[in-house]
This record gives C-alpha cells, structure tokens and sequence, in this order.
C-alpha cells in the first residue's frame, strides 16, 4: 500500500552488510545470524519520515509472525518501535518473500502468553529481560489482509484498484476490531486497545497517503488530458474533502479515546464506510476506462 513508496530505505552502517547479504541469498546469512530465522522489518521514521530496514530475528508463535524489542537487554526500546507505534504499517522481507503488514504490539496476558512461548525456545531473549527494568515489547507482525486477491498490475487502473482493495480490506477489517474490542464486558481498561488503535493509525495513514498523491499527481493530469472528466473530477475532489474530515474526527477520538465513548466512536466510522466506499466506487466507475491504457509502472 502507498505507506511505502519504492524510494531506497536507510539502514544503519552496522546493519548493511547482513541486509545486503539477506538479500543477495534469499534471506540467508552467515556469522553470528548463521542458522537463525531473521527478517528485514522497514518502518517510517516517527519523526524523520524517513524509511528504516532493520534485520530482526523472528518467531512464529501460534501461527504469528512474532518480533522482541529486545535491544539486548538495554534501558530503551529501540528506534524501529517507536517507529512503528507512530507508523503501524510496516514492509517485512521474509525468504524471498516481501509483503505489507501491520505491527501490533501485545498487551496484558497476551504479551505475557507470548513472551512466555518465545523464551521457552529462544533463552536469550529471558536472558535480556533480565537485563533490564522495561518490559521488552512483544509485537505481532499481522499481514495486510485483502477483500479479493490482487491482480497483476500492469496498468494505471490496475494499481488504483490494488489500492482501492486495500484500503476497503482495512477499513473492514477496523470494523471489526471495534465489534470485538467494544463488546468486551465492562471494567475493561480505558482506552482503545493497542490492536485496534494500530488498525485505525495504518487506515487513516493509508488513505491519507493515496488521497494526497491522487490530488498532486493523478487528478491534475487527468483533468488536462480528459476535460469530459472535469465535473467527475470535482466531484472526486469534494468527496476527497468529506472523507478527510471524518478521518481527521476518527484520530481525534483515537488520541482521546478515553473520554469517547462506543457509540460516536462507531458513528465516526460507519460515517467512514459509507462515504468512502461509494466514493471509491464512483472514482472507479469515471476514471479505470481511461486509465485501462496507461501502463504502470509509467514508462
């Protein structure tokens, strides 16, 4: 999804030479890594922006694909987690495989379920904690789920629809979030849980992200090469406004859920799935017809 676009991402010096080495050999490597199961996480920057690959060690515990913020046992959580909880959707390089996911730190007895199972085959990662007064974050990398499987992109209309499914499979997906997370009996700790709010930040960027670049980029040229398009354009640049709006309501109240209550929350969002879907349909409508010829990527 456009929450990374295909610029280089940084690695640190240190770094380089396993990265270069995973990549060059299917995500094998030797030294120290040798025989060890290792991914590259890229997160964007919390505050640069900036896209950061970082070869991790990983488990699949129960089916997920589980990462430690271990730092080797030092007093902060490293730079990729605070990254992550400020940017959740994530790129992961596993084998020779590279896909979108969600980054979900555990909580509470999840995170415990999950520490527990992870020290029981890798000691060391007990050893770390030991090491240190903070709680090592556990987080789930979840894969970017989708409504319908992709199909091969070769086209403008192509990519505008990957998109568009994308961004449909999320916000289905942060619907149900919120039914589990809100039909929890009460006394359940204020506040949004980690894993829905990590939904909601990786939607609204997403959208966020393909709206601006569709109003820079896609919109302007299509409406000096198609000027029958001028009114659906309008139309697409309004409804881009109405659904900004909503999506700016929904982080407001994930910044201070605790004073939110279910029902506005909900409200926020079923606003969402109305406007955004129909939008969505009628920009595929107006624009795929044109943009069936324009090969992507561009030439």
């Amino acid at each position: 999804m456009p929450a990374h676009p295909n610029a280089p991402a940084k690695v640190a010096p240190f770094n380089q030479a396993v990265v270069d080495e995973f990549r060059a050999n299917g995500g094998r490597v030797g030294g120290p890594f040798e025989g060890g199961d290792l991914l590259l996480l890229t997160t964007v920057g919390a505050r640069s922006g900036q896209q950061t690959t970082s070869p991790l060690a990983y488990l699949r515990v129960d089916g997920e694909l589980v990462i430690v913020g271990s730092a080797g046992g030092g007093p902060r959580n490293p730079a990729w987690y605070h990254n992550l909880l400020a940017h959740p959707a994530v790129r992961v390089e596993l084998g020779t495989e590279t896909f979108d996911a969600i980054a979900v730190p555990a909580e509470g007895a999840e995170r415990q379920r999950l520490f527990e199972q992870v020290v029981a085959r890798e000691p060391g990662f007990g050893d770390y904690q030991a090491r240190t007064a903070r709680e090592l974050p556990v987080v789930v990398l979840q894969r970017a789920r989708w409504t319908t499987e992709p199909a091969e992109v070769t086209t403008l209309a192509a990519k505008l629809v990957e998109i568009h499914t994308w961004l449909r499979a999320q916000l289905a997906e942060l619907r149900a979030q919120a039914d589990e997370y809100f039909a929890q009996p009460a006394g359940r700790p204020p506040g949004l849980s980690l894993r829905l709010r990590q939904h909601c930040l990786a939607f609204c960027e997403g959208l966020h992200v393909h709206h601006g670049g569709e109003e820079a980029v896609l919109l302007p040229n299509l409406e000096r090469e198609y000027p029958h398009l001028r009114e659906a354009i309008a139309r697409l640049r309004a409804e881009h406004g109405t659904v900004s709006r909503i999506r700016e309501e929904l982080e407001k109240l994930l910044a201070d859920i605790t004073s939110t209550g279910p029902a506005r929350f909900r409200a926020e969002l079923e606003r969402m799935s109305a406007e955004l879907n129909s939008h969505l349909d009628y920009e595929e409508e107006q624009l795929l017809p044109v943009l069936e010829s324009v090969p992507f990527p561009p030439v």
